[in-house]
């Protein structure tokens, strides 16, 4: 069953997520954005209605669901707002700028008796449901360590704008890849309780601006008198209540050549260790057979990818609405990844190992 969907913010996500929503088979009826005439570009393609009013969206009784594809400090105002005028809600990530927020939303969520289903995207990979699969079967045995890495050689978002000021983002590269890459970790491996962080942060390539014609990123060309008060690459430990280790690296610029070092997440567990890219076509597997070493090359369905990945996203999403189903990807999933970069943060600015709150 389809649903009546709206998308507020007409920005580079809130286009993909327009896209994968008409993909879904639901195209959004409504695309709300302050900017008049970027809210009518990206409705155009899907026959959909632009609006600059998101209180006269949110009172439409012709939506079921709203898309908040917001920046980041607009993301839990704007869920509580929609989930009050009793809308379902696909909240983009992070959930908030900080737990106390989260909290909210909680709140909101429950008071309006609506879902609330965070942008976990990358669970929706085709590499990261394969790979779901094969932990679930035993192959892998007890998982013990964790490594995933997003590297990018010139690919600040919005270099002088809001991607860059903290004030709007809450951080830099660790608040933008960082929620994937900690959620896919504690997803695969059973959502285990994180109790401290050690993380190291550099902000190298703002200031002075990079070349920017490098960059193919979406979120605008910079800013040259803009902010840039943000960390641009982090390398973090993590440890893990029943003793598992997880090691992120996430770099959103460095002189590099892409590929040297690989994307995509590493399980190593006792029976079996599993490398994908979340936007590849395969995973590799190495196990023990009859006493050999034994490669595994799993290779998953041809044109799965990072939109496809969107497209199962809002497919999910418009089954849960339908059928009153809490959605995987919960709001206090959001909150517990909140919580791991609030201790990251700590970290960084203290030096030192910091504790990840309950």
């Amino acid at each position: 069953m389809s649903i009546r969907l709206g998308i507020i913010g007409a920005g580079g996500i809130g286009q993909v997520h327009a896209q994968a929503a008409s993909d879904a088979g639901h195209p959004a009826k409504v695309l709300c954005d302050l900017d008049q005439a970027r809210a009518e570009e990206a409705a155009k393609p899907w026959g959909a209605e632009a609006m600059t009013d998101v209180d006269a969206m949110l009172a439409r009784d012709d939506l079921d669901a709203i898309v908040v594809a917001l920046p980041n400090c607009l993301h839990a105002p704007m869920a509580c707002r929609a989930l009050e005028a009793g809308k379902h809600v696909l909240l983009e990530k992070p959930m908030a700028m900080n737990v106390a927020e989260c909290q909210d939303v909680i709140k909101a969520r429950d008071a309006a008796d609506r879902l609330l289903q965070v942008g976990f995207v990358c669970r929706f990979a085709a590499p990261v449901q394969a790979a779901q699969q094969f932990i679930d079967s035993g192959r892998l045995g007890r998982i013990y360590h964790v490594r995933a890495a997003m590297y990018r050689r010139r690919g600040i978002p919005g270099l002088g704008r809001w991607f860059t000021t903290r004030e709007q983002s809450g951080g830099g590269v660790m608040i933008d890849l960082g929620p994937h890459l900690v959620d896919l970790a504690l997803h695969l491996t059973g959502r285990p309780q994180v109790v401290s962080a050690n993380a190291v942060a550099t902000s190298i390539f703002g200031s002075p601006l990079y070349e920017y014609r490098f960059t193919n990123m979406w979120a605008g060309p910079p800013n040259p008198d803009g902010k840039f008060d943000v960390e641009d690459g982090a390398s973090v430990q993590l440890r893990c209540a029943d003793g598992l280790s997880i090691s992120l690296e996430m770099a959103w610029a460095s002189h590099l050549p892409d590929g040297t070092l690989p994307d995509g997440v590493t399980l190593f567990g006792e029976k079996g260790a599993m490398h994908f890219d979340m936007w590849g076509d395969h995973l590799m597997i190495g196990t023990e057979m009859d006493g050999e070493l034994v490669d595994v090359k799993h290779t998953v369905p041809e044109g799965e990818g990072w939109g496809t990945a969107f497209q199962r996203e809002h497919e999910n999403f418009a089954s849960n609405c339908t059928s009153s189903t809490a959605p995987t990807a919960s709001a206090e999933n959001g909150r517990d990844v909140q919580s791991v970069l609030t201790a990251m943060y700590a970290s960084v600015d203290s030096g030192s190992t910091a504790l990840v709150a309950d």
